[in-house]
């Protein structure tokens, strides 16, 4: 009963695997690669909620510009009253309506205070700049990540196409041998050989598919689809922009770069902080008004259990003296962090120049090693069929066919990664640039 069941899911699996397997293939892009990164991977969404804080902070500093009001009340009991005589020979005991309570409002709106409150909100801009310049780096680093992994899918597929080429002709090869064992033309160990070539071979499909399957993995998270889906790249692999020289990327990235954005910005930020420290020499001029309501009125005698109300507006002017020997210190600080911001902007630039020069010069080699490996591949296949030919007429070994099996399988695989090593090294490039 038990092997009536199994035979009958096994011809249910095999005549519709859908049920079973529901792997979803994607072909795509490095371009669709990076757009679905930009979409969906986790540590953007947690930087573009600096960019939220951020806003939301320049929002906090504007209401600066609001008038401050208060409102206070307080309710408290009130003790008689033990009136003394000047030398203490005589006291005489008042006694006061015992509950009391007061309320009062209070507006105060600043008129004048240099202009801190237009330069804290002009500052907090300049950070709201800098959070948005961070996210655009991070997207930089998520769309290398992603096409890095992109491009590590797309050589294991082609080093399988090589493994899988080259077993075919090592199974054709172990039928000849066998074969010719058959006719007593060789002995049992070159088909030993010959099954054991087929086995190395199988081991790095192994190795291969199980890789495949790793980066498929963590690259679906990072693109937001389903674990199980397997991703097929068919970016072209022809040369991108060779022709274009060192000069045109120094100036993208000089233009372009966040980085080179950021430090810019970070110059902008400590002379924003310098106007702000030199507003503490400016008097602070503010506008008041408010109304007091208090009972019992005890300015006069007999005390009177009754509210007395008021009101009030004016003009308040206040300066910090200190400030006139601080501030300079402190000025003096700003002006220190400027220059440090400056030096931090040429670190920048000679930083990305030293990147985008490395980048460039190896893009290149990429390109003249793959015409080089092209041409080891074409030379390592034209020696497999001359010692192929030799040995199917028994002029050569079979040492001499495994090597340069062997040969050619290395040639191969090192002519795919090279071809894929063109596209890392490009968008590497473009990387360093800010412009990916």
């Amino acid at each position: 009963m038990v092997k009536n069941i199994k035979t009958a899911l096994s011809l249910v699996i095999a005549l519709f695997p859908a049920l079973f397997f529901s792997q979803e293939i994607k072909q795509l892009t490095a371009n669709e690669v990076a757009e679905l990164a930009l979409q969906n991977h986790q540590q953007l969404k947690v930087s573009a909620q600096n960019i939220d804080i951020a806003k939301q902070n320049t929002n906090v500093t504007k209401l600066q510009k609001l008038p401050t009001i208060t409102a206070s009340t307080s309710q408290f009991y009130l003790g008689n009253v033990l009136a003394i005589d000047k030398d203490f020979s005589n006291s005489t005991n008042i006694p006061m309506p015992h509950y009391g309570s007061s309320y009062a409002v209070q507006a105060t709106q600043l008129i004048f205070k240099g202009g801190l409150v237009n330069k804290s909100i002009e500052l907090a801009g300049l950070r709201e700049q800098l959070s948005e310049l961070d996210l655009e780096k991070n997207k930089q680093d998520v769309k290398f990540l992603v096409i890095s992994n992109y491009l590590d899918v797309y050589k294991i597929l082609n080093q399988e196409s090589v493994f899988q080429n080259n077993k075919k002709l090592a199974q054709e090869r172990l039928k000849n041998i066998q074969k010719f064992y058959q006719q007593g033309m060789v002995t049992r160990n070159e088909v030993i050989r010959g099954e054991l070539a087929i086995k190395n071979l199988d081991q790095g499909i192994l190795t291969l598919a199980n890789n495949k399957k790793i980066l498929n993995y963590n690259l679906s998270i990072a693109l937001g689809l389903s674990s199980d889906t397997e991703i097929i790249p068919i970016e072209s692999l022809n040369n991108k922009e060779s022709g274009i020289g060192m000069d045109y990327y120094f100036d993208l990235a000089h233009n372009s770069n966040p980085q080179m954005k950021s430090a810019k910005t970070n110059i902008d930020v400590a002379d924003k902080n310098i106007e702000i420290i030199k507003t503490d020499k400016m008097p602070t001029i503010a506008g008041f008004g408010g109304y007091t309501l208090q009972r019992p009125i005890t300015t006069r005698n007999p005390v009177l259990d009754m509210y007395s109300g008021g009101w009030q507006t004016g003009i308040s002017l206040s300066y910090n003296i200190d400030n006139l020997y601080k501030t300079k210190e402190r000025v003096k600080l700003g002006e220190l962090q400027k220059n440090q911001a400056n030096d931090a902007m040429t670190l920048v630039q000679q930083n990305i120049d030293m990147g985008v020069n490395a980048a460039y010069v190896k893009y290149q080699e990429s390109i003249q090693q793959a015409d080089i490996l092209n041409d080891a591949k074409l030379l390592a296949e034209e020696n497999y069929k001359i010692t192929e030919a030799k040995y199917l007429n028994q002029l050569a070994v079979q040492a001499e066919m495994i090597d340069a099996q062997n040969q050619k399988l290395q040639s191969e695989l090192d002519f795919a990664n090279a071809e894929i090593n063109v596209l890392y090294q490009y968008y590497n490039l473009l990387k360093s640039t800010g412009t990916l």
